[in-house]
């Protein structure tokens, strides 16, 4: 488990679509296979890679990973995996595609969230994982999960954690509002607001205007598709449509009310107010759970968990807030032990079961989600309650179809200039959307991208 605190723009340099151009030759060979396979790899050749002495390079910010690397260690002696931190968020990606565009000093497999792996295909920069059997993994993965790695018939990483969205709240703040239990509808939660703020003086939740994160999240759940990419040039950018404004409008109400608050979040000040009770709750994905037993540690055995607030008579539906991936770069003189590193990791039981309860990373893999020693945990922060196996069941609800652009970096601090600036002077969302909406289709069009066309 990890903040997500607000991303910022990488400088790209050039159009990407001119870098992928650039970048279409970086391949390499050997290690039993050369990485620009287009057929199926044999488990001959497998075999013959994975005993063959081997040298690879992992770049991942997860803490402990070594742990992990050491399970795949043991079971391939002939391969040895040095595992280097380079930075979280920006720095990470801007040292990644600094690395690529040099062509030198790339590793051989990288950490990469979900958001962010179309705007490195696009440059040619992943190898597709396809013929080396990442198509026989799906089936174990939950299914929106699988589809956040699989793009234009390529297979471009493995799941490594996610984020599926709840409610964390606390119940003491609702019972002295007299709410006895958290709301299921999203009207219900608007009138639960309007008591917890006469009764209590708290906000009901905040909505953070730094935190783009959390507004698509909360879009997805919705059913809005504000991004689409068809793998190419094609790009479809629709973040202020009718259904996107009406999830906005709906905030805007409680905004402007004072039933929820725009801090920033991932501040001190907003830490405080997770521990100080200014907030009845937060509404955030998987990974918070035991994030907030270390924020808030004086507030246990206060909170509950509980799914996002629904729309009467549709299915249950969530959005996702995080998650990453660990794809292996084009550039790799040894794909197969790539690969096999990237699927060991994330792949077997005793790896992901580890991820999920020293990492506190939410898994991907179904038979980790379904594992009792993953999902019987009650948590005293908690009251008790077994909240891995509330969003356990949560993850199965989110949609499937949620695309991202190619140049996501730009649409998280476009973000920030527009319905962040929106949301932090609690005004007009629907104009913050309309503001995003332009400079999206403004950039996207500069880079060499057919938007909306």
């Amino acid at each position: 488990m990890r903040k997500k605190a607000p991303r910022t723009a990488v400088a790209l340099g050039a159009g990407l679509l001119a870098v992928a151009i650039a970048l279409t030759g970086c391949t390499g060979g050997g290690g039993g296979g050369t990485s620009g396979n287009t057929k199926s790899v044999s488990q001959s050749d497998i075999d013959k890679a994975m005993k063959t002495p081997t040298n690879l390079t992992f770049w991942t910010w997860v803490p402990n990973i070594k742990d992990e690397v050491a399970l795949f260690e043991k079971k391939y002696p002939a391969i040895k995996v040095d595992v280097e931190n380079v930075g979280q968020g920006a720095p990470h990606y801007q040292k990644l595609r600094t690395a690529l565009k040099a062509g030198k000093g790339a590793p051989d497999v990288a950490q990469i969230e979900f958001q962010y792996i179309s705007s490195f295909t696009v440059t040619k920069s992943l190898l597709d994982l396809t013929p080396y059997g990442a198509s026989d993994l799906s089936s174990q993965y939950v299914p929106w999960v699988w589809n956040q790695v699989k793009q234009s018939g390529g297979i471009y990483a493995v799941p490594q954690d996610s984020g599926p969205m709840g409610n964390l709240y606390r119940k003491d703040i609702l019972d002295k509002a007299g709410i006895t239990s958290p709301p299921t509808t999203w009207d219900q939660y608007a009138t639960d607001a309007a008591a917890v703020k006469s009764k209590t003086g708290v906000y009901m939740s905040n909505l953070a205007s730094s935190q783009a994160g959390q507004m698509l999240g909360l879009l997805w759940q919705a059913g809005v598709k504000p991004f689409g990419y068809d793998g190419v040039k094609g790009v479809k950018v629709d973040v202020n449509s009718a259904e996107a404004k009406k999830v906005v409008a709906y905030w805007q109400d409680l905004i402007q009310k004072g039933y929820v608050s725009t801090d920033p979040d991932f501040t001190d000040s907003w830490y405080q107010g997770l521990a100080n009770g200014k907030y009845a709750g937060w509404l955030t994905a998987a990974w918070a759970p035991v994030f907030l037993q270390g924020t808030a540690a004086k507030t246990s055995g206060l909170w509950r968990a509980a799914a996002l607030p629904q729309t009467p008579g549709a299915k249950p539906a969530s959005g996702n807030w995080g998650g990453s991936s660990d794809a292996v770069l084009k550039t790799t003189k040894n794909p197969i032990a790539a690969y096999e590193l990237a699927k060991f990791i994330n792949n077997d039981q005793q790896s992901t079961l580890m991820f999920a309860n020293k990492q506190f990373l939410f898994p991907t893999l179904n038979a980790t989600l379904k594992d009792p020693a993953f999902v019987n945990q009650a948590a005293p922060f908690y009251g008790g309650q077994k909240v891995n196996e509330l969003f356990a069941g949560i993850s199965t609800t989110v949609d499937t179809k949620f695309e991202w652009l190619p140049y996501m970096d730009y649409a998280y601090s476009s973000y920030t200039e527009t319905m962040g600036k929106a949301l932090a002077a609690k005004g007009d969302l629907s104009a913050g959307l309309d503001a995003w909406q332009k400079a999206l289709v403004s950039y996207g069009t500069q880079q060499g991208f057919s938007v909306n066309k």
